[in-house]
């Protein structure tokens, strides 16, 4: 009856430390793999959209940088080896240029700027 009684608490002891993962508790080691991960995949994104490695260290300053090379380096073999072509990215569309506010803000009508010359 004692060793039943012990070997239950062991097996309970152990199921209760093996659910610590499950709360999202992370050691030193998993926090450092995934910012390599971060850093790598961000390095290897800048390379396929046709990003300078210094652009992408400025744009992502909190990234590693050695991680962040490692992945420009290695998307940017991968890249030559299949012969593939980056895309480059698009401007960002919450900053339109100064020549298309103007025209979404320019009336269809010419004598609105009239009535709001008027309004002022």
């Amino acid at each position: 009856m004692r060793h039943t009684a012990l070997t239950f608490c062991l097996i309970a002891a152990a199921s209760l430390l093996a659910g610590c993962d499950a709360l999202g508790i992370e050691t030193a080691p998993q926090v450092a793999a995934k910012k390599e991960a971060e850093g790598m995949a961000i390095g290897s994104a800048c390379r396929h959209a046709i990003r300078s490695i210094e652009d992408c260290f400025n744009g992502n300053p909190k990234a590693g940088k050695a991680a962040v090379f490692a992945g420009w380096k290695d998307m940017d073999q991968y890249m030559r080896e299949n012969q593939i072509v980056g895309m480059p990215s698009e401007p960002d569309a919450a900053e339109p240029s100064p020549s298309k506010a103007d025209e979404a803000e320019a009336p269809s009508d010419p004598n609105a700027n009239a009535v709001r010359s008027h309004k002022s």
